[in-house]
């Protein structure tokens, strides 16, 4: 069993306070003066005062004077010892990491606080929890970290008698590594780097890296099948996938570890992307991988977006396997300070852990070429472990991004983000419907002219995976309302053109609008009474991927 160096360090006292309303922790975050400086940068917004009053930022609330609602319902003996209702733990497990969250939060509104917030240490206390929760008629919150962007922890619902936010990272330890089989069992409640830290002595890798990797637990990547930093084959967390161990309050399920089978609908497809809603996944057999010891990578620059887009789509179909093929369009290469001339950049990169990469490279270099595009200098060479100077300035933007968001949001920036995944046949036109339909929302919305920028995060033979980010001007107090309008069209958008509503951010009950459209009916009656039959008090993450309204009929009628 490994204890990691950061969950021993989180449980000492000695990591950085995690923000209660933000991103990331609390020394990272924006200062009034870098978040009034980040406002006057808007783009499309000169002449346009700022918000606010002459553009002060929205003060951060003090936590301990919140008006956090009167709790409702008190943790029985057995489980007080689990149990918190600490303003500051209330406060933080109120709400993910979405703008409308952050927004919220910065406003006071905490009206959705969980009565109590639990912490189980072992999987019999998630028995006991969802044992007594069934029975008092509480509603069940699944809690990684809190990273969630499209409403996933936010319990709004007044359906259930109170709710209680179940943190699993005390359940946050490798327990066993099969270095034959390449493989680990693992808790779900580790954070990303604690993960990598345990793995690291033993010279293997979950290769796992989302941009939320330091504040994400593997649970919430099972329960949301998220997507990793890796651009193609094995970056999905469904990929990497051996078996998972889940706590229904029906009883426990465990599959069977093997390397694959064909034995009837798998029991784990059953609950990699149930978010919540089916039962707690408390610990998984995990694929791994060597670390690698080949790295090397390069940016290409084009001047015609829809020539970088066949470029990529030749890249994606060569069988060639980058690790790394992010598309970033003009205003996207722009935003993170790698071009300035209306160029679009690419972003190419390739690892190996056993043989050289830099012929893969020149391959890969040579097809973009082909297409029109000019190899940028500094590059890195194979068995670097470094990047070239754009790639490198591309990923510190990356990381730092969550960031700048949180400092627009206290400017009352509108700032969203959405992705999505779509065949390459209908990715040109996708990507100028957005923009364009998305252009005029913004106008009528906010009175100004927004910037819409793209950048492909994740590219398949069959297609891309545009990832949009939409800035523009809001107005004090109205930020939420307005976000929201522009989330619904951007979902509209998306149904028009036979895009998914989400290709790794998950459904939440943001994108539960677009997910109804896009699910087939006959599977919806079967997740329907999937969730009766594993879930028949209705207790977890209630309002996510269904409708709760027949168990509450089904608990009335008992």
């Amino acid at each position: 069993m490994t204890d990691t160096g950061s969950a021993k360090a989180a449980r000492a006292g000695t990591s950085p306070l995690r923000s209660w309303w933000g991103w990331g922790t609390e020394d990272k975050a924006l200062s009034d003066a870098e978040c009034g400086a980040l406002g006057e940068l808007l783009p499309g917004a000169a002449g346009i005062p700022l918000p606010g009053a002459a553009g002060i930022p929205l003060p951060v609330p003090d936590v301990s004077a919140l008006a956090l609602p009167e709790v409702r319902v008190e943790p029985p003996a057995s489980l007080a010892a689990l149990m918190s209702a600490a303003p500051r733990d209330r406060a933080s497990h109120t709400y993910g990491k979405a703008f409308r969250d952050v927004v919220r939060a910065l406003a006071g509104d905490l009206s959705a606080a969980p009565d109590q917030v639990v912490r189980p240490r072992t999987e019999q206390d998630v028995e006991d929890v969802l044992d007594w929760a069934s029975g008092a008629d509480v509603a069940v919150v699944p809690y990684g970290a809190g990273s969630s962007v499209v409403g996933g922890v936010e319990c709004r619902t007044d359906r259930h008698r109170g709710v209680v936010s179940l943190d699993l990272s005390s359940m946050d330890r490798i327990l066993e590594i099969d270095r034959v089989s390449r493989a680990a069992r693992i808790q779900a409640g580790v954070l990303g780097p604690a993960l990598e830290d345990g793995l690291r002595p033993h010279g293997l890798t979950l290769r796992h890296f989302p941009q939320s990797f330091e504040f994400s637990t593997l649970g919430g990547w099972l329960a949301t099948r998220a997507g990793g930093h890796y651009a193609t084959l094995y970056t999905h967390i469904d990929d990497l996938v051996e078996s998972l161990r889940v706590v229904t309050p029906v009883g426990v399920s465990q599959s069977l570890r093997v390397p694959g089978s064909g034995a009837g609908p798998s029991p784990d497809r059953l609950f990699l992307g149930s978010e919540g809603t089916l039962g707690v996944i408390t610990e998984a057999w995990m694929r791994l991988q060597e670390r690698p010891r080949h790295k090397a990578s390069a940016t290409v620059v084009f001047d015609d977006v829809h020539a970088a887009m066949e470029a990529v789509r030749t890249v994606a179909q060569s069988g060639l396997h980058p690790a790394n093929c992010r598309l970033l369009d003009p205003g996207e290469a722009a935003l993170a300070g790698v071009a300035r001339s209306g160029e679009s950049v690419l972003v190419l990169g390739v690892e190996s852990a056993g043989s050289p990469v830099g012929g893969r490279l020149a391959e890969l270099v040579t097809l973009a070429r082909d297409h029109g595009g000019s190899p940028a200098p500094g590059g890195t060479a194979d068995g670097s472990s470094g990047t070239d100077g754009a790639a490198s300035t591309w990923r510190s933007a990356f990381l730092r991004m969550p960031y700048l968001r949180d400092g627009l949001a206290r400017m009352s920036v509108i700032s969203e983000t959405f992705e999505t995944a779509c065949t390459w046949d209908r990715a040109p036109e996708l990507y100028e419907a957005v923009r364009g339909r998305l252009a005029e929302v913004v106008k009528e919305v906010t009175g100004a002219d927004g910037t819409i920028n793209c950048r492909f995060t994740h590219v398949y033979p069959d297609g891309p995976a545009p990832y949009f980010t939409v800035i523009a001007p809001g107005r004090r107090g109205s930020e939420v309302a307005m976000w929201d309008e522009i989330k619904a069209a951007s979902m509209g958008v998306l149904h028009e053109h036979g895009a998914t509503v989400t290709h790794h951010h998950a459904v939440g009950r943001d994108h539960r609008p677009g997910y109804d459209r896009q699910r087939p009916e006959p599977f919806a009656l079967a997740l329907g009474a999937a969730k009766q039959a594993l879930d028949p008090a209705g207790i977890l993450n209630t309002g996510v991927l269904l409708d709760p309204a027949a168990a509450d009929g089904r608990r009335r009628a008992a």
